[in-house]
């Protein structure tokens, strides 16, 4: 299953501090984050809950680059 998601991020390297974070989370295959956009696209694996694994994904992001946010 894949999910777009809109972020609020200041800048490209945190856009990619994001995105390795994502990528580190169990439950999610991969993720893409882009800074021009705003948004993330994840793709989950499958069997987790995806508001469990997103709220992973938030705290490991926010470990990154603190002042950025996830549109749940």
């Amino acid at each position: 299953m894949k999910k777009t998601y809109k972020i609020d991020v200041d800048c490209a390297n945190c856009a990619n501090l994001m995105e390795e974070e994502a990528k580190k989370t169990p439950g999610v295959k991969d993720a893409a984050v882009s800074f021009m956009t705003l948004k993330m696209k994840v793709e989950f694996e499958d069997g987790p809950d995806t508001e469990s694994v997103m709220q992973d994904v938030l705290k490991n992001c926010k470990k990154a680059e603190p002042d950025c946010e996830i549109f749940l």
